[in-house]
């Protein structure tokens, strides 16, 4: 069984791009003005619901299912009087081998940076022997310890702590994370324990995180590991087991000199195959995070081949207009003809993303990685350009020029001038009459022209056409009496 006096080496990685600083470490000089709370407990005790409680936030997955969380989380404090940095770990098991040694591998990590641990316990299961274990290793790490008994509004809070006392940890105190009694009173105590320091220097909450990036992909493509070989560390749980990402998990970190989000996601497999309710809800958090994010990186796995599933999700990225690269991991160790065969399938397959720069990587390994950071910046300033409506104007004019537009019942489409309406992604306006009647085709053939002119890279482009009112629309000529009769004869010389 692992000791936790015992410090745990995490396997070293050589980063292959410049290393990115990642934010939650105490020695990256951005947080370290913040207290580091770190929240520990068996599995399924409460710890996300805390979590989420503390943050003011629904981060956190939270579902009757111990296991959840095995990803560390971090988020800021918003109830108490100052900011602090809360940390979310997965449960402790005691076992150390498989899945679970990674993930007691990513406390161990939480813990040695934390300041201040909230010890969390189950006020329905009472005192259990795993209970007074965790209690034995973690007095061993020589924090200060909160011991927290979770879950104790459905009986007296004074019989629920009363069964705690034995561990030794000092006077426990009641909560109950999902209704929020006595969370603003643990976190008072909490500060109250915290030297001076803090109180003396904390003033407010760090920023946004700067340009947010989602690593999306079919489950077991290699997205955690490609996330960890970015940031140069084992920060997050990788496994050859499908599924071993059930949250979206959030990184921030530093690249030269600029404040980067990377945003972790889990696997999304095709609807049919999705059964359990913690599943569908991983799902729901991926497509929270396209939304929400600046750019997307689809990884695809160039060894089980681009299929169906990868098409569905490359489409729901374009609908959402973010920036986008494609990343086709595990191409080292393919031969030729296999490279080609990738090759063409995703021409076929994905021929519509066209506009996303392609790299071949290997997430494990470090090959192919070099450069993309560089198209990601690329293609974020490419979805945020501000387009000059004159050079706008005249690519339309050329484009016209080259190919007209077709007739409408005879009337030829008149395509007049063009401007840029929203950015992220590039909107470009273009006012004519008829521009209802505009095929797709043409639609198509334009896109293509603004964005070659316009070296638009890794970002989709959208249309939208204005007609322009007629304001003589609805209105009839009155006829004056002279006109009238006149009308007349001419009615009576047709009829005859």
């Amino acid at each position: 069984m692992h000791s936790w006096s015992q410090s745990i080496t995490v396997p070293a990685i050589i980063p292959v791009v410049p290393r990115l600083h990642s934010l939650n470490l105490r020695d990256t000089g951005v947080n370290t003005m913040l207290p580091i709370l770190t929240l520990v407990g068996r599995p399924n005790v409460g710890k996300s619901t805390l979590f989420n409680r503390l943050t003011g936030t629904r981060d956190a997955l939270v579902a009757d299912y111990p296991g959840l969380t095995r990803d560390r989380r971090y988020g800021i404090g918003r109830i108490g009087p100052y900011p602090y940095i809360l940390v979310d770990t997965g449960g402790l098991s005691g076992e150390s081998v498989g899945l679970t040694a990674l993930v007691e591998q990513q406390i161990a990590c939480a813990l040695a940076e934390a300041d201040h641990l909230l010890f969390l316990v189950d006020a329905c299961a009472g005192c259990t022997g795993s209970d007074l274990e965790i209690a034995r290793r973690l007095r061993h790490t020589g924090k200060t310890i909160t011991l927290v008994v979770n879950k104790a509004d459905h009986g007296d809070p004074d019989l629920a702590m009363a069964e705690f006392y034995p561990m030794g940890l000092g006077e426990p105190l009641a909560i109950s994370a999902v209704q929020g009694r006595g969370v603003k009173m643990l976190i008072e105590r909490v500060w109250e324990g915290l030297p001076e320091c803090w109180t003396n220097t904390v003033t407010s909450a760090p920023g946004n995180g700067g340009t947010r990036i989602a690593i999306v992909g079919r489950p077991n493509v290699g997205k955690s590991t490609l996330v960890n070989r970015l940031l140069g560390e084992e920060r997050l749980v990788t496994c050859d087991a499908p599924g071993t990402t059930r949250d979206s998990v959030e990184v921030p970190f530093e690249y030269q000199g600029k404040a980067y989000t990377l945003i972790d996601t889990a696997g999304v497999r095709r609807r049919a195959k999705v059964r359990e309710a913690v599943e569908k809800f991983s799902v729901i958090k991926t497509l929270q995070a396209i939304e929400q994010c600046n750019l997307v990186i689809l990884v695809l796995d160039a060894r089980q081949g681009i299929g169906e599933q990868d098409a569905t999700l490359a489409t729901h990225i374009l609908d959402s207009g973010r920036a986008l690269v494609v990343a086709v991991n595990k191409w080292d160790g393919l031969g030729n003809e296999e490279r080609a065969r990738v090759r063409d399938t995703l021409d076929r397959t994905l021929g519509f993303l066209d506009f996303a720069a392609v790299h071949y990587i290997s997430a494990r390994h470090g090959s192919g990685i070099g450069r993309l950071p560089e198209t990601v910046d690329q293609a974020i300033t490419n979805a945020t350009r501000d387009l000059n409506t004159p050079e706008l104007t005249r690519i339309l004019e050329q484009a016209v020029q080259k190919y007209p537009p077709p007739l409408v019942r005879g009337r030829r489409i008149r395509l007049r001038y063009a401007h840029q309406g929203g950015r992220n992604p590039p909107v470009i306006v273009i006012h004519g009459n008829q521009t209802a009647a505009v095929p797709r085709a043409y639609r198509r053939y334009l896109i293509n022209c603004f964005r070659r002119r316009l070296d638009l890279i890794g970002t989709p482009l959208r249309l939208e056409f204005r007609t322009g009112t007629n304001p003589y629309a609805g209105r009839r000529n009155h006829l004056t009496p002279r006109q009238q009769r006149k009308r007349a004869r001419l009615k009576r010389h047709v009829s005859h």
